[in-house]
């Protein structure tokens, strides 16, 4: 069963928060490979997403 478009907006947003609030957390002078790596498979998350809303 797939989600209504607003719960895939939802789902989204939080996919989003949940970038914000990693990359808030993250020092730019200290950060290591992981954090990054991190960072990374949250936009690859949210690229999915996004495009199964195409």
């Amino acid at each position: 069963m797939q989600n209504s478009p607003s719960n895939q907006v939802d789902d989204l947003k939080v996919r989003l928060n949940q970038f914000l609030e990693t990359l808030d957390t993250i020092e730019p002078e200290t950060a290591d490979i992981e954090e990054i790596d991190r960072l990374i498979s949250l936009v690859d998350d949210l690229e999915v997403r996004m495009g199964k809303m195409k």
